[in-house]
């Protein structure tokens, strides 16, 4: 991919950020869980970077903490150089238009009960931005830029498909033209098919609007293709980072290459050989402490 043009400052920027989570097992101490710690990272406009590691490394509770779903036990998180990490609700109001989210499950992150010409127009009205009728042709406009048609306003999302409901989801995020889009394993529930879509769709997006991704998932098949660069999370911190061609091409940690193994690859037995290799390089790089 061709590196977005060099910023005087990152857009985003999180320094030694930590989440931690006290947990009461089946006696009576409690254990801290140390979800995230001391994770730092940056993304500048118009890039892609990915956060890649497996299920339980801490990928999700990191972006919660950047969009501020979840508050922080330590660290920083400055956005268009604004430290934003204790702000109040009040004052991240106008933060949040720049800043939005993709979730996982397409569907179930959709409100049953609106009808997707609401859920695409509702971000337009809680921020007070044009009328009723500015806002429909505001989300006509989005849809069509996502690829549905005119008549998927009138539907709910129970009457959609996978892929359908994430181009909603996109449309949503897209309403206020942020500047970033956290992007927490959008394709994962997808078929193969129209996880290439929606792909192809969010890199034209980039290009066109020049926003910025933070895409987190666990598949670094995905991102070699769609991310500038790529951030290695392990047991809550990041264990590896640089540019996708070299961290896929010439990997420096363990537990990067038994990622890389565990990406698909269409010989079975090629398939079934990376799996045992996966196993192996877990297993004998198990992390302590």
């Amino acid at each position: 991919m061709t590196e977005p043009g060099a910023a005087a400052s990152p857009l985003l920027e999180v320094r030694g950020l930590r989440k931690y989570f006290r947990a009461r097992g089946r006696g009576v101490e409690e254990r801290l869980i140390k979800a995230v710690d001391d994770v730092s990272l940056s993304v500048s406009a118009g890039e892609t970077v990915a956060l890649v590691g497996e299920s339980g490394s801490g990928k999700s509770t990191t972006a919660y903490c950047i969009l501020r779903l979840e508050n922080v036990t330590g660290g920083s998180v400055f956005f268009q150089g604004q430290d934003i990490t204790h702000l109040s609700a009040r004052s991240l109001r106008p933060v949040r238009r720049d800043m939005n989210v993709i979730f996982q499950d397409p569907v179930a992150s959709l409100n049953p009960r609106m009808t997707i010409g609401d859920i695409v127009t509702e971000p337009l009205a809680v921020h007070g931005i044009g009328d009723p009728a500015s806002r429909r042709a505001r989300m006509r406009e989005l849809l069509d830029r996502v690829g549905l048609g005119p008549g998927t306003a009138a539907r709910k999302a129970h009457e959609l498909s996978g892929g359908q409901g994430q181009r909603v989801g996109i449309a949503r995020a897209l309403a206020l033209e942020p500047k970033l889009i956290v992007c927490d394993e959008p394709v994962s529930s997808l078929d193969v098919s129209i996880q290439a879509q929606i792909l192809n769709l969010l890199k034209d997006i980039q290009q066109e609007s020049g926003v910025a991704y933070l895409f987190i998932t666990h598949d670094l098949a995905v991102v070699r293709w769609i991310s500038h660069r790529i951030e290695v999370m392990r047991s809550g911190r990041i264990v590896e980072s640089g540019p996708t061609a070299r961290v896929c091409e010439e990997p420096r940690e363990e537990y990067t290459k038994a990622l890389l193994a565990a990406a698909p690859v269409p010989d079975p037995r090629a398939m079934r050989q990376r799996r045992a290799d996966r196993e192996d390089l877990l297993a004998a790089h198990e992390p302590t402490g």
